[in-house]
C-alpha cells in the first residue's frame, strides 16, 4: 500500500513538471519575490544615490525585515522546486548519492556562475563591501545540502529548528567568551556563526537561511502528498504570472545593473 502511494505522488510530480519543465502557482509565487525585491531595490538605490530622504536600510526593522521576508520567499520556492524535481525525477527514496544528477548539476553551475559574476560585479561598484556570500552563493550551496539530507524525512523540521536556534547559540557564545571570537573571520563567515555581521552588500549564509530550504522542501512533499492541485492549479491570471518567474535568475543578475543605469541617468539628466 505504501509503494503505490508512493509511486502515485511520483507520477503525480512527473505530470506537474511537464509544460516548459514549470509549475505556474510555483512560478508565480516567484515573480511576486521578484517584484518585492525589484521594489525594495528601487528604494535602496533612490537611497545611495541620494535621490530619496535618508533610510536606514541596514537597522530600520521597516527595512530590514522586508530583506528577510524576501529572502525567505526566494529560499523556501526553491526548496518546494526541490521537492517537484525530486518527485519528479524519482529520486525519492534513493540513496544520497543517487540523488545527483546532470539536470542537478547543469542547473547548479548556472546558479553558481552566476553567483561568481555577482562577487565580480559588486566589486567594481562597491569594492570596500563587495558581495563574497550572498543569496545566490547560499543558494548554490544549500541545493548541494538539501540532496545531501533530503533522506532526512520529518527530521528536516527539527533540523531547521536547529538551525535557526544555531544562530542565537553562536552569538552568545562569541559575546560571552573571547575563545570563540575566531568564527567572526572572514573566511568562517560564509557558516554565518557570526556575532557581528561583515561588511558586505548582501549576507545569505548557510545560518539561519538553509532553514528556508528546508521547510521549502518539507511544504513542497506535503503539498505533492496531500494537496497536489494546489502546484498544478492553473488559470490566464496564474499563466500570465508565471512569465517572468520562469526567468528568476537572469532577472535576479540584470535588474540591479539595469535600475542603476537608469536611476544613474537620470540623476546625470536631473
Amino acid at each position: 500500500m505504501t509503494q503505490q502511494v508512493t509511486q502515485r505522488v511520483r507520477a503525480q510530480g512527473a505530470a506537474m513538471a511537464t509544460a516548459h519543465g514549470r509549475l505556474d502557482s510555483l512560478d508565480a509565487l516567484r515573480t511576486v519575490a521578484m517584484v518585492w525585491m525589484t521594489v525594495f531595490h528601487v528604494c535602496y538605490d533612490l537611497n545611495w544615490l541620494g535621490l530619496m530622504p535618508p533610510q536606514q536600510f541596514l537597522s530600520d526593522p521597516f527595512w530590514t525585515w522586508q530583506r528577510t521576508a524576501i529572502v525567505c520567499l526566494f529560499l523556501f520556492t526553491a526548496g518546494v522546486g526541490q521537492a517537484v524535481a525530486l518527485q519528479a525525477q524519482g529520486l525519492e527514496g534513493l540513496p544520497w548519492q543517487q540523488r545527483f544528477g546532470a539536470r542537478f548539476w547543469r542547473r547548479w553551475r548556472q546558479v553558481a556562475g552566476a553567483a561568481l559574476l555577482v562577487t565580480v560585479g559588486s566589486a567594481l561598484v562597491f569594492p570596500n563591501s563587495f558581495i563574497f556570500f550572498g543569496v545566490l552563493h547560499g543558494l548554490a550551496v544549500m541545493l548541494v545540502l538539501l540532496r545531501l539530507t533530503a533522506g532526512w524525512g520529518r527530521w528536516l523540521w527539527l533540523a531547521a529548528v536547529v538551525v535557526v536556534a544555531l544562530k542565537f547559540v553562536a552569538e552568545s557564545l562569541i559575546r560571552k567568551s573571547d575563545g570563540w571570537q575566531f568564527l567572526n573571520e572572514k573566511w568562517l563567515s560564509w557558516l554565518g556563526l557570526v556575532g557581528r555581521k561583515p561588511v558586505t552588500e548582501d549576507y545569505v549564509p548557510i545560518v539561519p537561511w538553509l532553514a528556508a530550504v528546508w521547510v521549502g522542501l518539507c511544504v513542497g512533499r506535503w503539498v505533492l502528498q496531500h494537496r497536489p492541485q494546489w502546484l498544478s492549479a492553473s488559470s490566464p491570471v496564474l499563466r500570465g504570472l508565471a512569465v517572468p518567474g520562469r526567468w528568476s535568475l537572469s532577472y535576479y543578475l540584470l535588474h540591479q545593473p539595469v535600475l542603476l543605469g537608469v536611476l544613474l541617468a537620470y540623476k546625470a539628466l536631473a
